[in-house]
């Protein structure tokens, strides 16, 4: 397998600074609420404002997932999703994109159980450009983090306010294509962070290394998306996205017409929150931060 990335998430990372500004990234469930209904809403993604993508790999027993992301994956379950569907998500949003990165995200039993080599290979010939896997610490980088890397797929390791000076070097050594903070102790969906808060803790990872820093947990509106894109490399909204989906099922838990424009709707007004977030010379607008 090859050694060497796609080059997606370093390339859009560089054409966002060179524009002045932040990213957005938005997460959505494989197979939520169905496949087709979520490859409509991959698909149209890009053209709502999204400038990189996070696919979660639905799991039954997610730790760090709050109720909505959890009853997505439930869901996704539900109408038959497994890892070879979530595949063919990616591969179907390929067909029609060569450009946004994508990145997988969840937890590493079904990535075990569908066997790590056949994995890599399968996900590196889909398109995926990387990896967000919860539950495998450094100590575990050669379950699959060094393996993924040999494979040429970035594996993108998560950050939160109780990873200390001394711990941080050590969760950072072989992370690549960006650094995901997380914004709040707890689960998704729960509460934020101030921005000052944020802030510091940025500055704080960009003294221990050169990557770009994304920013999630607790954003749900196009205010706190632009708040955090004033500070931040990239702004990462999952759990209110994911809600708009729950919100426009019908009393059967079916898809309504409205619910693929709705849910791009609402990312496309973050889109615009995030775009907005600084001048022209790229330097933040500051304003308050909305909580």
């Amino acid at each position: 397998m090859s050694t060497q990335d796609s080059g997606r998430i370093a390339a859009r990372f560089a054409a966002l600074k060179a524009e002045g500004r932040a990213g957005l990234v938005t997460f959505v469930m494989a197979g939520d609420p169905d496949h087709n209904t979520a490859l409509a809403i991959l698909k149209g993604l890009p053209g709502a404002g999204a400038d990189l993508v996070e696919l979660g790999m639905p799991f039954t027993d997610p730790m760090a997932d709050g109720p909505a992301i959890q009853a997505a994956g439930l869901r996704a379950l539900g109408s038959g999703a497994r890892m070879t569907r979530t595949l063919e998500l990616v591969r179907a949003f390929r067909a029609g994109d060569q450009a946004t990165p994508l990145v997988l995200m969840g937890y590493y039993n079904p990535i075990y159980s569908y066997g790590v080599e056949r994995f890599l290979t399968d996900a590196r010939e889909a398109g995926v450009d990387g990896l967000i896997v919860v539950d495998l610490p450094p100590e575990e980088d050669q379950e699959l983090c060094l393996p993924a890397l040999a494979a040429g797929v970035n594996f993108i390791r998560l950050t939160t306010p109780t990873t200390d000076d001394k711990r941080l070097p050590a969760v950072l050594a072989n992370t690549s294509g960006f650094v995901y903070y997380v914004s709040i102790t707890g689960i998704t969906g729960a509460g934020s962070a101030t921005a000052e808060a944020i802030q510091a803790a940025v500055d704080r990872l960009r003294r221990h290394t050169d990557l770009p820093v994304a920013v999630g947990f607790g954003i749900n509106t196009p205010e706190q998306a632009a708040a955090v894109s004033r500070i931040a490399d990239a702004a990462v909204v999952g759990s209110a996205i994911v809600r708009h989906v729950e919100q426009n099922l019908d009393a059967s838990g079916r898809p309504t017409a409205a619910l693929v424009p709705s849910v791009l709707s609402y990312v496309r007004a973050l889109a615009d929150g995030v775009r907005q977030a600084r001048g022209r010379d790229g330097v933040p607008l500051r304003r308050q931060w909305v909580s």
